[in-house]
């Protein structure tokens, strides 16, 4: 069947609650209300099934973890099934004892579980302690023929690379999603944050008018200090937006409360921009091997 020329999106943007069960169930009423205002895709913010456990290095934490498939994604494969609506929901992976990984499901409009991206791009700063949790992706980057077209998407500290975002939209996704947790150091906040919100905006706009695509990334908000964090914890600053292939941004949530954006992408207007701006055409594939290197040294 052929890709819809256009379809509404919808990124939900919440708070997320200590309790699993309660994420969940007000997940899954949000993805009713985005389809209830059009929405046919709809992309959960990162981890949504936990407040942001990365905080600290906690052994305990690791029994927040599931498997895929699981009872979260059934959960969600009922929802898709009733509704007719593509999800996107990232999850805190347990592959195997000591194994685990930071992974996005992609569940198609009939329920069925398209496949998984597991996050590549692992971070490890104050309060963002990933590494101690989560086993780098090895999916690679991925693209899946859903209801309404060839999606992909990417998770968080993903954002920040300009080669996850390539390689993605080389797989033919027309939309990459980036199911994100980001925030502020309170302390922070008034000498750095306008400048951060900034940059981590301007990335991803760039990703979309590089490879002529539409760029979805959704964000939770909400103060989040859970139990054992030394410090002020994370004030996460919402802020989800779309951008079009031409890198303007169609839509953005507020830094602070919960809201669902409902966007149309259309893929006319994707191949106009492509037509005008030719990134991929121009692409010089034979001159840049080296770019698998760590640093170019003389």
């Amino acid at each position: 069947m052929a890709a819809p020329k256009t379809f509404k999106i919808g990124l939900v943007q919440m708070r997320c609650s200590a309790d699993p069960q309660d994420n969940l169930t007000r997940a899954r009423a949000r993805i009713v209300e985005a389809v209830d205002r059009g929405a046919t895709l709809v992309c959960l913010p990162e981890l949504f099934r936990s407040q942001y456990f990365c905080q600290t290095e906690d052994h305990a934490n690791f029994d927040l973890a599931e498997p895929i498939p699981g009872p979260a994604t059934e959960a969600l494969a009922q929802t898709a099934r009733d509704k007719r609506v593509v999800i996107i929901a990232s999850l805190f992976e347990r592959r195997a004892a000591g194994v685990y990984h930071n992974t996005a499901v992609i569940i198609d409009a009939d329920g069925k579980l398209l496949g998984s991206y597991r996050k590549m791009h692992i971070p490890d700063d104050p309060l963002y302690y990933e590494k101690f949790y989560f086993t780098p992706g090895d999916l690679g980057f991925r693209a899946f023929d859903t209801a309404c077209g060839r999606i992909g998407t990417l998770v968080c500290w993903d954002q920040w690379y300009p080669e996850a975002a390539r390689l993605t939209a080389l797989a033919g996704a027309d939309v990459l999603f980036y199911p994100t947790a980001i925030g502020w150091h309170p302390s922070e906040k008034a000498e750095f944050g306008a400048g951060q919100a900034s940059a981590w905006q301007t990335a991803q706009r760039a990703h979309a008018i590089a490879n002529g695509v539409y760029v979805a990334a959704v964000n939770r908000v909400g103060h989040e200090k859970p139990a054992g964090v030394e410090g002020e914890g994370i004030e996460f600053w919402g802020g989800s937006f779309v951008a079009d292939p031409f890198g303007q941004v169609v839509a953005e949530a507020s830094r602070t409360d919960e809201e669902t954006l409902i966007v149309t992408c259309d893929r006319t207007h994707q191949e106009t921009v492509r037509r005008h701006w030719p990134f991929l055409r121009d692409r010089r594939i034979d001159a840049y091997g080296a770019i698998t290197r760590r640093f170019i040294d003389e």
